[in-house]
Parts: structure tokens; C-alpha cells; sequence
């Protein structure tokens, strides 16, 4: 990112470029302006922490959930997230995941694995005049019901902040797809009672948080086929530990988060942002993609 950045920053930015976690919290307390992501979070919570001059806090990641959101409001600091920089690489995830489970892409994988030619198609599921529920209907929820539409799924999108009765009509659906944000109103959103809800073809597809899922209940209702399969890009924990029931689950298809890791072009897309919103920063002006902390997104 400092190659993207360094030679485009407005001159009364002062960079300071941090290399390793220990770095990173001793330059912090000298920050207004701040971009602190690291994969692992203790160092970047740290960071945070120490940064008592901080104004405005940066992160590619589209969820905010792991930073300390009431904190960050009390003090002041504005907070930008990444939300939309990966929304077309986790809804063509979601979407490739689909198609794997309609078609039973893995068995065809492991056929040609064995250089078996196979006479018939292993997934006679169709996504054209199946139904979606989509939970979540931001970036990502958007974007994913135009690439469904686009195989004539008929599609129910629902906003987070504008739920609709849909549980009442979970059993009416081929596919429910989460997207929704990580707060605490979404956590546990999708347990007992909405697995006993849906039908027996359902798949169920996360690519919001893995706590929205209660993932002791959808490992039992997988063992037991109550559902068709899930496609799961989160998990609990990450990585998922070699003897974790979900990897000998064969409806379970895990994705391992990688729908979200950043690409050439979402970096590009993250360094553009930033540098707008150094200018907007600068004016006084609102920031773009900035989260509401008080809702967590």
C-alpha cells in the first residue's frame, strides 16, 4: 500500500510508515490520521489504544465490529471502513459457492482426480427459478442480487436497518444468503428455530459473520440432512482446526474467508479512497464510506 500512497500523499501529510506490530504501536500515539490494519488484531487494538491525538481512523476491512466502537465515538475519531472495495470478489465467492453446491462442483473435481469421465451431471439443481432470501442488502447484498438476478433466481432482498417478517417465510426459499453487517442484533440471527423453518432443499450461505450463524446448530442440522448444505465463508473459530466436525460434513463447502482478502484492484480502489478522503478530511467535509458508531456500520 505505501507505493500506492507515498508518492501522491498532499504535502501536509507527514507519513510515518510502520513495518511490524512493535513499530506500529510506538509510532501510534504521534498519529491524527491513522490506517493500523494487520490481520492479526491485538497489536492494531493496541495501536488504537495509544493513539490519544488520533482524528480519524482508516481500515480496508468492511466490518468494524472488532474495534472498539464506543471508544472511538467518545473520543471523537472518525472512522472509515472499507466497505464496497471487495463487494464484486465476495458476491462472485457467494455466487461460485452456489453453483458448486447446485452442480456438485466437487464431485466432478474428484472425478477428474481419479481421471474418471463421468456420463452424468453429479448436481442437477438449476439456479434459474429458485429463490433467494438476502440478509443484508448493502454493498455485498446488492451486488450479489444482481449476479443472482442475472441467472433468474427471483430474489427477496432485506435490509438490516429495515427488516421485514421473513422468518415466517424461511421455508419458502432455495437459498438464504447472509450478508448483513456484525452487530449485536445480527448475532445469532440464524439458529434452531429458522433451521427447523426451512425446507429440506435449502442451502444456507454465509458470507457476513460467523456469529450469525449459531454453528453448533447448523453442524447438527448438516449431519442429520435437515438441510441440502451451507456455504460457509466464516467459521469459528479461523482457521478452522483440522478436527472440527465441519470438514467431514460433504454439505458443508468452506471458503475460508477468502472472498475478502484484498486483490491488486481493491488495493488500488482502498489508496484511491483514502487519498479523497484526506482532501475531504482536510475541508471539514463528510468522509466517504464513514461508519455510524453508534449502529457499527
Amino acid at each position: 500500500m505505501r507505493g500506492l500512497l507515498e508518492p501522491r500523499l498532499p504535502d501536509w501529510i507527514t507519513p510515518q510508515w510502520w513495518r511490524d506490530a512493535e513499530s506500529l504501536v510506538a509510532l501510534a500515539p504521534h498519529a491524527e490520521i491513522a490506517w493500523f490494519d494487520m490481520h492479526v488484531k491485538p497489536p492494531v487494538l493496541a495501536a488504537v489504544d495509544g493513539a490519544r491525538a488520533l482524528r480519524w481512523l482508516n481500515t480496508s476491512y468492511a466490518g468494524v465490529d472488532w474495534l472498539p466502537l464506543a471508544e472511538l465515538q467518545e473520543r471523537g475519531v472518525a472512522l472509515t471502513c472499507g466497505t464496497g472495495l471487495t463487494t464484486s470478489q465476495v458476491a462472485e465467492f457467494a455466487v461460485l459457492g452456489m453453483l458448486a453446491v447446485a452442480k456438485d462442483y466437487p464431485a466432478v473435481v474428484r472425478a477428474q482426480d481419479r481421471s474418471e469421465w463421468l456420463d452424468a451431471a453429479p448436481g442437477i439443481r438449476d439456479l434459474a427459478g429458485s429463490r433467494a432470501l438476502i440478509l443484508g442488502h448493502g454493498a455485498i447484498g446488492q451486488a450479489i442480487e444482481r449476479a443472482l438476478e442475472g441467472f433468474d433466481v427471483e430474489v427477496v432482498a432485506v435490509s438490516s436497518h429495515r427488516p421485514r417478517n421473513w422468518r415466517s417465510q424461511i421455508g419458502s426459499f432455495d437459498w438464504i444468503v447472509l450478508a448483513v453487517p456484525g452487530t449485536p442484533e445480527t448475532r445469532g440471527m440464524i439458529g434452531r428455530a429458522e433451521f427447523a423453518g426451512m425446507k429440506a432443499e435449502a442451502v444456507l450461505v454465509n458470507f457476513a459473520r460467523a456469529d450469525c450463524v449459531d454453528q453448533d446448530a447448523l453442524v447438527e442440522v448438516l449431519r442429520e440432512r435437515r438441510i441440502a448444505g451451507a456455504v460457509l465463508d466464516l467459521t469459528d473459530p479461523e482457521p478452522l482446526p483440522p478436527n472440527h466436525p465441519l470438514w467431514a460434513l460433504d454439505n458443508a463447502h468452506i471458503t475460508m474467508h477468502l472472498s475478502g482478502i484484498p486483490t491488486s484492484a481493491s488495493q488500488a480502489r482502498a489508496a484511491e479512497r483514502f487519498l479523497r478522503n484526506c482532501e475531504r478530511f482536510r475541508a471539514g467535509e463528510a468522509l466517504e464510506a464513514q461508519v455510524d458508531l453508534a449502529r457499527g456500520y
